[in-house]
């Protein structure tokens, strides 16, 4: 069984070809503004407005830690919204992330990977500004989609 491919790149221009999914992590705030997310706004603008309307509309749907929103952005291309950082800051209840929340959301994209024939792409998720740590997300990463035999590309950008 193959495991997680990592490179040195830009997890919002996968090269491969068929479908993707490119899975990231949102916090619970209704925040859209730092991170990652900023490379997913410059390229496609879908992603942030339904992730705004969908925490808009929150009492009335599904929006909350573990939940994932799919934003067809190409043709063979979705962005995945993962609700898996609780708040914006580092407090007194410790880092953003919240692993349980992480693993909810991977099982969704896997879901999905599954039904589409998608391979997933993602830079370390819950790892920049939730203050994740990778040796916690990882094996999250593999249980839900590498053992699901779900392609998975890591990518560290390059400098």
């Amino acid at each position: 069984m193959p495991g997680i491919d990592y490179i040195r790149g830009d997890a919002t221009a996968p090269s491969v070809k068929g479908v993707k999914i490119i899975a990231h992590v949102c916090n619970d705030a209704g925040g859209w503004g730092k991170g990652f997310v900023l490379a997913v706004s410059r390229r496609w603008p879908g992603p942030e407005t339904a992730y705004r309307a969908w925490h808009r509309g929150r009492a009335k749907n599904d929006f909350g830690l573990g939940a994932v929103q799919f934003v067809q952005v190409e043709a063979y291309v979705w962005v995945a919204n993962m609700i898996g950082q609780h708040g914006t800051r580092t407090g007194s209840k410790g880092v953003p992330v919240r692993y349980e929340a992480i693993d909810r959301a991977l099982g969704a994209v896997a879901e999905r990977a599954r039904e589409v024939g998608a391979s997933v792409h993602m830079p370390r998720i819950g790892c920049g500004l939730a203050g994740g740590r990778w040796s916690r997300v990882e094996p999250l990463v593999e249980e839900r989609l590498v053992r699901q035999g779900i392609p998975v590309t890591v990518y560290d950008h390059g400098e």
